[in-house]
């Protein structure tokens, strides 16, 4: 859909009196002109000032509606690792939000490391253990079934739709291959970010919250490594491509996992790990493609480990 929808007035007045409605509620007001700083196809945002300091109103259409549901759960559930949710309308996919602070893609380079990154990655397996049990719930709030069974018979389709060059149509056998693989281990499948970069986790009062969970999916935990490790941290601050070991950042996202499945070795979970990196861009390609969008990077992440 066209994005100008979001600047009409047919959204922005009564997306306005909701505000107005939640902040009221809070024994808040705005104080000032709300501004717009995100407008995409799919989504948009309000920067509202209020006395106590900016919230953030954030609106998404019907492939991302369920992130308002999702961000609900997570402040129930993992409150200290999530921006504070101050109203939702998970019908409309509408949410009000406190300031998160800011951007790691800002923070890091002032901290010259990327050390932030192994306290990110264990609160976000600790997130994704604490909704294991909320899968249902999860699908029931429209978030995509993206899980090991679904995924071979998703990717063919989508492949074949688009006639992809031949060796990226042919792979659904490896797609199953890896499924296998990686169901083989009985690490159950919960909500999965699918789009883990820097601009995604904010730093508030030095407490890093994890957010943006629009392209969120049920499925394999791991495949959440294969943006953050290869496609962001292995590229360190210089953005340059295999710069840093990321086996630290990997063992630190595995504690939590360890933990909780006592019976996998190790070596089991390093070769889950292995299997999930490859297909987790198999993965990112059924669940977050745009259209119009080429394809071609994150299919030759599956394929060749390089885009």
């Amino acid at each position: 859909m066209d994005a100008a929808r979001w600047t009409d007035p047919v959204f922005l007045e009564p997306a306005r009196s909701w505000i107005d409605e939640q902040l009221a509620g809070l024994g808040l007001a705005v104080t000032g002109e709300v501004e717009q700083p995100h407008v995409t196809r799919w989504s948009t945002v309000l920067k509202v000032p209020t006395a106590t300091g900016p919230v953030w109103f954030k609106a998404n259409d019907g492939s991302m509606r369920h992130e308002a549901g999702v961000t609900a759960l997570l402040s129930a559930r993992h409150p200290a690792s999530v921006p504070p949710l101050l109203a939702a309308d998970i019908e409309r996919g509408w949410m009000l939000m406190a300031d998160a602070g800011r951007r790691l893609r800002e923070v890091l380079p002032e901290e010259g490391s990327l050390d932030r990154w192994l306290g990110v990655l264990r609160t976000v397996a600790e997130i994704q253990l604490a909704c294991e049990d909320a899968v249902d719930e999860l699908l029931e709030l429209g978030v995509p079934d993206r899980r090991l069974a679904t995924l071979p018979a998703a990717y063919e389709r989508l492949a074949h739709e688009l006639d992809l060059e031949q060796r990226f149509r042919a792979a659904t056998p490896y797609v199953q291959d890896l499924c296998e693989r990686l169901a083989g281990f009985g690490i159950r499948e919960t909500l999965q970010h699918d789009d883990l970069h820097d601009a995604q986790v904010y730093v508030k009062d030095g407490v890093d919250l994890v957010m943006d969970w629009g392209d969120a999916c049920i499925s394999h935990p791991f495949f959440t490594l294969s943006v953050t490790l290869e496609g962001m941290i292995a590229w360190g601050l210089d953005d340059v491509e295999g710069s840093v070991d990321t086996a630290p950042f990997r063992d630190a996202y595995l504690a939590p996992y360890a933990a909780a499945y006592p019976r996998l070795t190790r070596a089991d979970l390093l070769a889950a790990v292995d299997a999930a990196l490859r297909l987790g861009w198999a993965c990112r390609f059924v669940n977050g493609l745009v259209p119009g969008e080429d394809p071609g990077p994150r299919l030759r992440m599956f394929l060749d480990g390089r885009a």
